[in-house]
């Protein structure tokens, strides 16, 4: 019987280990440009904080097109702390709206993240 209730203590244990976890909340997952000049190049940080109760890494952030260029918070995130995501639109030819995404890889509890990104371009 001590063996069982051991076994099951080290089972719960590992259980609720499991569901500690860090959880990256943006304050917004989209952003909408507006009209901006063709050959501008568009900047937009997405900030968000680790909500939940262990550090949250970023390992990669990976845009829907060469035309953006993401930079990111590369520390662990406490929980508690915040961070950032850096979407770079590079507008020079493509005049026009577009839409484009990126996705967020992290040892959150949701491991992908989409962020939008969207507007028109007036051309020259």
């Amino acid at each position: 019987m001590k063996k069982f209730l051991g076994v099951l203590a080290l089972i719960l244990g590992f259980a609720f280990q499991s569901n500690a976890q860090g959880a990256i909340r943006f304050k917004s997952e989209k952003h909408d440009f507006g009209k901006i000049k063709e050959g501008t190049q568009a900047s937009y940080a997405f900030e968000f904080t680790n909500t939940g109760k262990t550090p949250v890494v970023i390992s990669n952030v990976q845009p829907s097109c060469g035309c953006t260029t993401p930079e990111w918070s590369r520390e662990p995130i406490m929980p508690g702390k915040t961070g950032k995501v850096t979407a770079l639109y590079n507008s020079a030819g493509r005049p026009g709206n577009f839409n484009k995404t990126i996705t967020v890889v992290n040892n959150g509890e949701v491991s992908q993240i989409i962020l939008t990104i969207q507007g028109s371009v007036i051309p020259k």
